[in-house]
C-alpha cells in the first residue's frame, strides 16, 4: 500500500489547502464571520499581539485558531508539547486544558 504524500506548506506564501495556496482558497469562498466577546485580559493580550506582530485582529485570531487546532490534534494523537529554555536547557511540558 502506497502512503499518501503529506501536503507541506509553501513557507514563502502561506499554507496550502487542497493543493492551493491558503489565500487563493480563502478568496474562493466567503469567510465565516463571528462576533466574540473577549474578557479584558484577553482583549489586552490581543492588542499586545497586534502591536508586537503588526498583524490585524483577524490575522492574530486566524493564526491562534490554526495553532490551537495543530496542538489539539498532536496531543490527541499522543504527542507532547514541550518548551525548552535555550539558555538553561530546562524543558517544560505544556498542557492545554
Amino acid at each position: 500500500m502506497e502512503e499518501e504524500p503529506h501536503e507541506m506548506p509553501d513557507r514563502s506564501s502561506g499554507r496550502t489547502v487542497n493543493g492551493k495556496k491558503e489565500e487563493d482558497a480563502a478568496r474562493q469562498s466567503p469567510p465565516d464571520r463571528i462576533t466574540v466577546a473577549l474578557i479584558p485580559k484577553v482583549g489586552a493580550e490581543l492588542q499586545l499581539l497586534q502591536t508586537r506582530t503588526n498583524l490585524s485582529k483577524t490575522d492574530v485570531v486566524n493564526r491562534a485558531i490554526t495553532l490551537y487546532e495543530f496542538i489539539d490534534k498532536q496531543t490527541r494523537d499522543g504527542q507532547e508539547l514541550l518548551i525548552r529554555d535555550k539558555e538553561t536547557g530546562k524543558i517544560q511540558t505544556v498542557v492545554l486544558l
